[in-house]
Order: structure tokens, then C-alpha cells, then sequence
């Protein structure tokens, strides 16, 4: 018989990405991560204090899924780069959305991260107000776009023109008009995606931050 690997705090935070991954933050308990490595949850209790650290492991894995800017590296296409890596990571894994910015014992990933993105606008000439400023927008706006993407009424793959199709007796064009002009121009037959406006309103928040600093650095 194949022996069961020792246990660790690693194997631990993935067993419990496991159990977050299919049910959620809700099933995540130490007898569940338990249960899905295949010991009792008092095993769990040598390298783990309890849910509250299960939480914050969890917390803290989400940021090494995510790509870090170079601190030398140009800031717009870092940030850019950067909110790309967030966006996936938070949509393969929902659950992390609402726990991140919850938990009152950041890891050493999370801090990193935080650091890291400040010290490439500051590298790059941001003021410390404009990189609190600039990194606040972009996470907001990650953030934003990922729930909306989340809880969409209908699937990644599914497209678009089958909803409007099931919702179009409710869109008379005299009540609706400038609606129905959008849908029929924008989605419609348009193998309309929206995951593709993340791009553009990405660009939006960069374009503006460029410009406040181009002024403080005029």
C-alpha cells in the first residue's frame, strides 16, 4: 500500500481549495479538509490553529495565482498585466472574491503582492497618494467586473443571443428603444462575449491615471 504523504500547511491550504472549489467558503471546516485528505480534523490542528488560519491560508494562496509585476517594469502594462492575472484567478476560483479582503491576518503572499504592485508605481514615478489611488481603482474595478461575470443569467460558453432571445417578448422597441438599438447592434449575431469589455474599460481607468500622472510628473 501506497503510504499517505506526511502531512504540511501546503497540503493542507490545497486540500482546502478543494473543498472551496466545489462547495464553496461555507463547506470549508477543518473536518471537511479533513475528510479530503483522508485524516482525522485533529491532524489538521498541528499546523493549523483552527478555521480562522484554514481561512487565512486560503486567503493568502489566492495571491500566489496571481502574476506580479516586475517593480523596473513599465506601470501600465504591469497593471495591466496584473489585473488580467487577477481577473482569472478570481473567476476560476469564486469563492475567493468574498474572502480576500475580509480576512485581519494578511499571509506573506498577500503582503508581497500589496508591496510589490506599490513599489512599481513608485518606481515609476506615482506619488504615494496616486499609487494608493491607482492601485484602490484597479482592484475595484477587477473586483466589480468578476462579480458581474459571476452572476451573469447565462453560462461563459453559452453566448449571449439565446438570453436575448428568451427575454426579447419583454423588449417592445417603442418602450425600450435605445435597449433594443444596443442589443441589436452590439449583441445580437455578434458572437457578443462579456468578457471582452473588460479590456476597454481596463484601458478607461489606465488612460485616466496616465493622465493624473503626467501632471505630477509635468
Amino acid at each position: 500500500m501506497a503510504r499517505r504523504p506526511a502531512l504540511n500547511h501546503d497540503r493542507i491550504i490545497a486540500a482546502a481549495v478543494r473543498v472551496a472549489d466545489r462547495g464553496g467558503v461555507a463547506q470549508v471546516s477543518m473536518r471537511n479538509v479533513g475528510k479530503e485528505l483522508g485524516v482525522e480534523a485533529m491532524s489538521l490542528y498541528h499546523h493549523l490553529a483552527g478555521k480562522d488560519a484554514l481561512l487565512d491560508g486560503l486567503a493568502n494562496w489566492i495571491f500566489t495565482q496571481i502574476e506580479l509585476p516586475e517593480p523596473h517594469q513599465p506601470w501600465r502594462p504591469a497593471m495591466a498585466e496584473r489585473a488580467e492575472s487577477s481577473r482569472r484567478a478570481l473567476s476560476q476560483h469564486p469563492w475567493a472574491l468574498g474572502l480576500i479582503e475580509s480576512r485581519r491576518s494578511p499571509g506573506p503572499a498577500l503582503l508581497r503582492h500589496h508591496d510589490t504592485v506599490l513599489a512599481c508605481l513608485r518606481r515609476n514615478g506615482f506619488s504615494v497618494t496616486l499609487a494608493a489611488h491607482a492601485f484602490s481603482a484597479i482592484d475595484a474595478y477587477v473586483y466589480g467586473f468578476v462579480l458581474t461575470e459571476l452572476n451573469l443569467p447565462f453560462e461563459a460558453g453559452e453566448g449571449a443571443d439565446e438570453f436575448v432571445a428568451e427575454i426579447r417578448h419583454a423588449l417592445p422597441a417603442d418602450e425600450y428603444p435605445h435597449l433594443v438599438e444596443m442589443i441589436t447592434n452590439q449583441v445580437v449575431g455578434r458572437d457578443y462575449r462579456y468578457a471582452d469589455e473588460f479590456g476597454f474599460g481596463l484601458d478607461l481607468i489606465l488612460d485616466s491615471l496616465q493622465r493624473h500622472h503626467a501632471r505630477e510628473t509635468a
